[in-house]
């Protein structure tokens, strides 16, 4: 089910205590029964036999990795919410693009639409949208791609994504943003066999990990900052990509 071979559940606990279970999400399971298919296995159910009872603060996307906190009591989450809504929780991520980023810091203000299209996908709308901004750095440059840091300072849906892309650099592998095309190591190194049917992707999945959240603990007050490690997918994309695709 976890993709980094995390047989047991418990493995992807980053911290626990009586308020507070922050997981490092695995890609390829929702957090939530899917509407689609309620039977599908999702992360919250896997972790309530070993937790009890979680109630979710805030969500990943199936295919998005990363550091994600469950409440284990109604005061936590009714506290945690708060601070999510009052933009109280500081959440930042790692996004591989493609392309070559003409910036190295930049703000990205596009209103967003959520569902503006007939693809229901979060689309810029400068009549409808809705406030949205992402702070963008580029961390490392690479020939076909780059690796970017986002803090988005709203909570749109798929602000990130949206954003990136509006911006002329989508996410690798980003299916309603992007050409969706996964990341192989044929692509970035020079005289590489040319790809053949058995050449297994570096990255097959959204290259978007959810690396730090930040929020006050509902009852001790203190400020907890939790890193989430990136999954095997995207340290096997980015040591082939340090390897073979930088630029010069």
């Amino acid at each position: 089910v976890f993709g980094d071979n995390l047989a047991d559940p418990k493995a992807v606990v980053l911290y626990s205590d009586v308020e507070l279970l922050v997981v490092n999400k695995p890609a390829s399971i929702s957090v939530i029964p899917d509407g689609y298919d309620p039977d599908a296995a999702c992360l919250r159910g896997i972790l309530e036999a070993d937790f009890g009872k979680l109630w979710v603060v805030h969500r990943l996307d199936r295919l998005t990795s990363g550091a994600l906190v469950f409440a284990r009591s109604q005061s936590a989450h009714r506290i945690l919410n708060d601070q999510f809504a009052d933009r109280l929780v500081e959440k930042v991520y790692h996004a591989l693009v493609l392309g070559d980023p003409k910036w190295d810091k930049k703000d990205i203000d596009f209103p967003l639409l959520v569902g503006g299209d007939r693809k229901h996908r979060t689309v810029v709308n400068y009549e409808r949208g809705k406030t949205a901004v992402t702070h963008v750095k580029v961390l490392e440059r690479y020939k076909t791609c780059a690796l970017v840091e986002a803090r988005p300072f709203t909570g749109r849906t798929h602000q990130i994504r949206a954003h990136l892309s509006a911006a002329g650099t989508p996410i690798v592998a980003v299916a309603l943003y992007g050409d969706g095309a996964a990341l192989y190591l044929s692509s970035i190194k020079h005289n590489y066999r040319k790809k053949a049917s058995s050449e297994l992707p570096l990255l097959n999945r959204l290259g978007l990990h959810a690396c730090v959240l930040t929020f006050t603990h509902p009852e001790s007050k203190i400020l907890k900052k939790f890193e989430a490690p990136y999954q095997k997918d995207m340290r096997t994309a980015l040591n082939g990509l340090r390897k073979y695709g930088l630029v010069g």
